[in-house]
């Protein structure tokens, strides 16, 4: 137990090392979500609740969904092009053939995700307070902690299962955001919708269900169980494909 726990913090310490020694990305990892939520607070800043934005002031809405969006891009897309990337390489092959199981490979992925995740979510609160919304209360972080780890672990296995369709490092950029961008604007993500017919199909999908779970944590604090469950059921299918489709070694030309 005490070697496998070993394996996993030495697998965690090697992805932070891995992603904060390419400064750049890094950068822009955080930077991005937060020069959106800092354009959002000039527009929106001084919008009241209203019904538009579901009896949340604009601002409100826009860090609960900037907030999905940056879990999106730490957990599913950097993840699905870092993995496609490295078995292009030859450095998955070459992972394979050491002791470290593949479990605690996927465990460090994952946990890195997370923790990359939660600077994302903390940076953006942060400027949501600096224009007026209010940060979370003790009695809504349960929820939001819950609701951050279940999104990190489905969209991460959503990666690893995209990864494994994707045939060439060249092609991951575009075949990720092929699926994420749709799923993003039918989703509310940057502009709420009202057209019943389209979220009953988004809540049926990832990216809404999300969304939901983490307003409804800023909001009034509860647990959104069945945006939960969708998002559970997504990272399950996601798992699945990974197992079986997931390949170590480069593919044939």
């Amino acid at each position: 137990m005490s070697r496998d726990l070993a394996l996993l913090w030495h697998q965690i310490r090697y992805e932070q090392l891995t992603f904060w020694r390419n400064p750049q990305s890094a950068f822009f990892t955080f930077a991005f979500p937060v020069l959106i939520i800092t354009v959002f607070g000039l527009l929106f800043g001084g919008i009241g609740p209203s019904d538009y934005f579901f009896g949340l002031t604009a601002l409100q809405y826009y860090v609960g969904t900037i907030a999905a969006t940056s879990v999106l891009g730490a957990c599913y897309s950097q993840l699905a092009i870092v993995l496609s990337t490295r078995r292009q390489n030859g450095l998955l092959k070459r992972v394979r053939a050491t002791p470290l199981p593949s479990g605690t490979y996927f465990l460090g992925l994952l946990a890195h995700c997370v923790l990359v995740s939660v600077v994302d979510v903390l940076l953006i609160l942060g400027i949501g307070r600096v224009f007026g919304v209010p940060l979370p209360g003790p009695s809504q972080w349960p929820a939001l902690a819950v609701t951050l780890v279940l999104g990190a672990a489905g969209f991460c296995a959503l990666g690893v299962g995209v990864a494994s369709l994707i045939r060439n490092a060249e092609a991951a950029p575009a075949v990720v955001q092929f699926v994420l961008f749709p799923l993003v604007f039918v989703s509310g993500t940057y502009m709420p919708i009202h057209a019943d017919v389209v979220n009953r199909v988004a809540d049926f999908l990832p990216v809404r269900p999300f969304n939901q779970a983490l307003l409804g944590a800023f909001g009034h604090g509860g647990f959104a169980w069945t945006s939960l469950g969708v998002l559970a059921a997504w990272g399950v299918a996601g798992a699945l494909v990974a197992v079986r489709r997931f390949r170590w070694d480069p593919r044939p030309e």
